[in-house]
């Protein structure tokens, strides 16, 4: 299992609350991604239907995945709401999404100011190789909008007037796929991100 908390807004500032925590662990069939952390219910629950891929969940309150592969610049985006909607998006270059609201088992449950959340990745899903990881989580409405990064643009590069950006893949970090699973362990291939051969990145 691998295991990390997003403490940083998305320009290096720390959160002014207990950080998300999210989990990869070894599922049947792919990577289960666990989420646990502060339910703030802003933005309101999306008008989606629960268990349900949700367009522009961005604007809502979500955490995301992002597995990259460096070289070729295809990723995989996860995006978990606790109201029970998700968004999974294939992209091969940056921002060139080529399959998008595919379907995912997602189940979550808000308890106060807690939100759980738990997802079945299918190893289709991830592109060839991934060795690059990041992840995010966003909430609260207008001015009050909050970005947040597991690995956030270093202060120091902040330009002025800069808006927080997810898909900045130069500050992704390296990740092992093995780690979650067993040494010997090799990423299974996958047709869907072979038939995206011809997809110029």
């Amino acid at each position: 299992m691998m295991e990390f908390k997003i403490t940083n807004t998305w320009d290096s500032s720390p959160v002014c609350h207990e950080g998300i925590s999210l989990s990869l662990k070894p599922g049947d069939e792919g990577i289960l991604f666990e989420v646990n952390g502060p339910f703030f219910n802003d933005p309101l629950a999306p008008p989606g239907e629960k268990g349900k891929p949700f367009n522009q969940l961005w604007d809502y309150e979500v955490a995301e995945a992002f597995f990259l592969n460096s070289i070729s610049n295809q990723y995989l985006e996860v995006e978990l709401c606790p109201h029970g909607q998700h968004l999974v998006l294939l992209l091969s270059g940056r921002r060139k999404v080529w399959q998008h609201e595919l379907s995912l088992t997602y189940e979550s449950s808000t308890n106060g100011q807690k939100w759980e959340g738990r997802a079945l990745i299918p190893w289709s899903y991830f592109p060839p190789a991934v060795n690059n990881f990041n992840a995010y989580a966003i909430h609260g409405s207008g001015a009050a909008r909050v970005y947040e990064a597991l690995y956030p643009v270093p202060k120091h590069e902040v330009m002025e007037g800069q808006e927080p950006d997810f898909h900045r893949l130069e500050y992704f970090k390296d990740f092992n796929l093995k780690s979650t699973m067993k040494e010997d362990w090799e990423q299974p291939n996958s047709d869907l991100w072979e038939s995206a051969s011809g997809i110029r990145s």
